[in-house]
């Protein structure tokens, strides 16, 4: 009897291996540059789903998934579920923050630990949010074993269940 041999797999553009985590979370947001109804402090829903993407497995996995998911989850549930997310130069946010209201600022210059993922994304639309959401799924992965090469590949985040923006990693 011959050696057995897993059957072969078609060929296609570089194949990998890959992960999601999928949150919700509930928080306010506002866009004052915008024109329109989002001028308003309003809230959604909101679903966020982050893939992590690795071109071969470690021991079986892309990344330890209860760590991954649990890190994910928890930071989003400190720093933004249940608060508000607004930009920096927002008169509301020092309002509200002085109110001891979760708020969470970006665009701040003096940002904090959690607020620095924010650095460079000066309003919370949900493009930026997806983009906040990536900074941290990427730190998240860096902070945990994971197989070579892996990467956060994209985030989707919807903000109604009929809205959604995303990030995507843009291989070379």
């Amino acid at each position: 009897m011959g050696a057995v041999h897993p059957p072969e797999l078609p060929e296609g553009p570089k194949a990998a291996h890959s992960v999601s985590v999928r949150h919700n979370f509930e928080t306010a947001h506002r866009i004052p540059h915008l024109v329109g109804k989002c001028v308003n402090l309003h809230g959604h829903s909101w679903w966020m789903e982050a893939t992590v993407t690795a071109p071969l497995l470690d021991r079986g996995t892309v990344v330890e998934f209860g760590a991954f998911k649990g890190r994910v989850r928890s930071w989003i549930d400190t720093h933004l579920d249940h608060g508000a997310m607004l930009g920096a130069d927002d008169p509301l946010a020092g309002i509200l923050a002085e109110h001891r209201s979760k708020v969470f600022r970006f665009g701040a210059s003096d940002p904090g630990p959690a607020e620095r993922f924010a650095v460079g994304l000066p309003h919370p639309t949900v493009e930026a949010v997806a983009e906040l959401l990536a900074r941290v799924v990427g730190q998240a992965l860096r902070e945990l074993s994971a197989a070579a090469g892996a990467f956060v590949s994209e985030v989707v985040v919807s903000e109604t269940h009929v809205n959604t923006a995303g990030w995507r990693h843009a291989r070379t």
